[in-house]
């Protein structure tokens, strides 16, 4: 059997009564961090952007858009896509060499869900399954340090959890992964370097294609059978040697993925906590900081402290921004929060941050390194001009997979994060519609709120939250 007929088998399989109660809890709480986040970039520019062109291009109308309108349910994947990452507020999972955000899946196959008008648990497992897949993936095939970006991964996973939403036969399953995966393999360069609208348009441009291989798919199109073990496939060309066998697989590993607790690229977590104990300490004043030293693990030196993914002092955007350690620290000791507001244009570039971003050094530590992914400590010193010397030091954080987010934190993140454009009714409607998912006949009740979110005052407000809000 080929592999990707062994993970077509798994998928095909999988069933929303596979999933524990913890598991499901859980992911409920995924699907409403992830809403919150999108709801929360209504107003980004390049969703207008995106929103632009997806008007003009047209689409049959299949699929609801956050915020208000219809389209095609590759292009909703895209554009809901787009909106769900844009924040970089979205979760998390650590595997030993590779980072991925598993709720980037969500668009597509809420898409892919109310296309084909399944049943609220029917979407819960389809998601399931894509969360499966790409942390699995992530666990044993790392292409980081290859130079792949981990959309890589995720192309195998949204095709599985978009095939599954809908309901494909297994060999068509096969075929939507085969599609997906061969077609997919994005370069890390998305994240390397002065960063780009690309960072986060990268996941949501791998759903769109994956929708569409689905589609194929399911009007008979085939794909690569051996795009795992083949001749000049995934392996052999990419990730090299690795095993799953998917006949043992469940639904449980959305469990060992986290939720961010600061608007902030995950790995900076425990640091920003760092930074708030420390602010609270007798004799701190931000204007008084000499320096500030971190000390911390492998990961999250080379991908947002100034390793391998390049220098970052230079700060000028909000994709910058969220992906460096000393613009985070900074205006987290200046500021006391890491939130949406923190990414302002104005706040980025303002004498304060600049200024104490450039006294930030971070250095990589090989104890700490060697406790990560099962931790993420972070050993902070903040220096002020006086010569006294701050610490504090961490290991993880609330929303790390050692202390979760039960559900009143995360109806706490979501009305902070959605609150600019959902009232209090809304929010409420669509919590609720979160919570009882699994006993609602079709996801659609749930998308009909997402597409009515504040609608008559987002089309009468937007220009003017764009001209005066802090517009990320």
């Amino acid at each position: 059997m080929a592999e990707v007929h062994a993970l077509a088998d798994f998928v095909a399989r999988a069933r929303f009564e596979d999933l524990s109660n913890e598991a499901l809890d859980q992911l409920k709480i995924r699907v409403l961090d992830t809403i919150a986040v999108g709801i929360g970039a209504l107003d980004a520019i390049p969703i207008a952007a995106i929103r632009d062109l997806t008007a003009e291009l047209g689409g049959a109308p299949l699929c609801t858009l956050i915020g208000g309108g219809k389209t095609a349910p590759d292009r909703a994947a895209f554009l809901n896509g787009a909106l769900t990452r844009y924040l970089d507020f979205m979760d998390s999972y650590l595997a030993p060499r590779e980072t991925c955000h598993p709720s980037d899946n969500l668009a597509a196959v809420l898409a892919a869900a109310e296309m084909c008008s399944a049943s609220g648990a029917d979407f819960l497992a389809a998601l399931a399954v894509a969360y499966q897949v790409q942390t699995r993936l992530s666990d044993v095939a790392p292409v980081r340090d290859k130079g792949f970006d981990h959309t890589t991964q995720g192309a195998y996973a949204v095709a599985a959890g978009v095939a599954k939403a809908f309901a494909l036969p297994r060999d068509q399953i096969a075929n939507a992964i085969a599609i997906s995966g061969t077609a997919n393999n994005a370069l890390r360069v998305t994240r390397t370097g002065a960063l780009s609208h690309w960072k986060g348009l990268a996941y949501p441009n791998t759903a769109m294609a994956a929708t569409h291989a689905a589609l194929l798919a399911a009007h008979g199109i085939s794909g690569p059978a051996l795009v795992f073990e083949g001749n000049k496939g995934f392996k052999d060309t990419i990730a090299g040697p690795f095993e799953i066998d998917w006949s043992k697989e469940d639904l449980e590993r959305v469990r060992l993925t986290i939720v961010k607790k600061h608007n902030a690229e995950i790995h900076s977590q425990s640091a920003i906590d760092a930074v708030l104990e420390i602010r609270a300490q007798p004799g701190f004043s931000a204007d008084a900081v000499r320096a500030v030293r971190l000390r911390t693990f492998h990961a999250a030196y080379q991908i947002i402290g100034g390793g391998e993914e390049g220098d970052k002092h230079i700060v000028r955007t909000k994709e910058e921004a969220d992906h460096s350690l000393p613009y985070i620290l900074a205006v987290a000791l200046i500021d006391g929060e890491v939130q949406p507001e923190q990414y302002a244009p104005a706040r980025i570039l303002a004498r304060d941050v600049q200024q104490l971003l450039r006294k930030v050094s971070v250095a990589e530590d090989a104890d700490l390194s060697a406790r990560f992914p099962k931790q993420m400590p972070a050993e902070l010193q903040v220096e002020l001009e006086d010569g006294t010397t701050l610490q504090a030091v961490r290991d993880a954080y609330h929303g790390f997979h050692t202390d979760p987010f039960d559900w009143k934190a995360a109806r706490a993140k979501f009305d902070r994060v959605a609150g600019a454009f959902a009232n209090a009714a809304e929010r409420d409607a669509i919590a609720q519609a979160v919570a009882t998912l699994d006993q609602h006949g079709s996801v659609l009740d749930l998308t009909d709120l997402l597409g009515n979110v504040s609608a008559m005052r987002r089309r009468k407000d937007f220009a003017s939250l764009r001209a005066g809000r802090a517009v990320r």
